[in-house]
């Protein structure tokens, strides 16, 4: 599974990006594709999440009420709508699939991560 971000830049304290992440490969046993965030110095951070099977999400307390993760399975892209962007909010956002294996009784998951965008949220 390849994964190829974009969308990211340079925004105004509350203002608005849409990130996008596009899969590619072997996107068939993809469960679930999420976003992650780094800051420099920090370690690297769940934001958001999307279950492939019923479109359920998950958010980081930090983000609620202001960004959305949502995906088109016909385009198998995914998206992060932000919006109230704040200072902390600064980062290299990394896109994340997981691929879940079945073989017999045993599971193997499988985890791909794209190349990350840079997201500057300047005062």
């Amino acid at each position: 599974v390849q994964l190829v971000e974009s969308g990211g830049g340079l925004v105004q304290a509350g203002g608005s990006l849409r990130l996008s992440c596009v899969a590619s490969g072997n996107t068939f046993s993809v469960n679930a594709m999420a976003w992650y965030r780094q800051a420099p110095g920090e370690a690297r951070l769940l934001v958001a999440a999307i279950s492939a099977g019923d479109d359920s999400t998950n958010y980081a307390d930090s983000v609620k009420g202001r960004f959305t993760i949502s995906r088109d399975a016909a385009k198998n892209t995914m998206y992060l709508q932000m919006n109230s962007l704040k200072l902390e909010d600064t980062a290299v956002y990394y896109c994340h699939a997981r691929r879940t294996v079945v073989l017999g009784r045993t599971i193997e998951d499988y985890d791909y991560w794209g190349q990350g965008t840079q997201v500057t949220v300047s005062s």
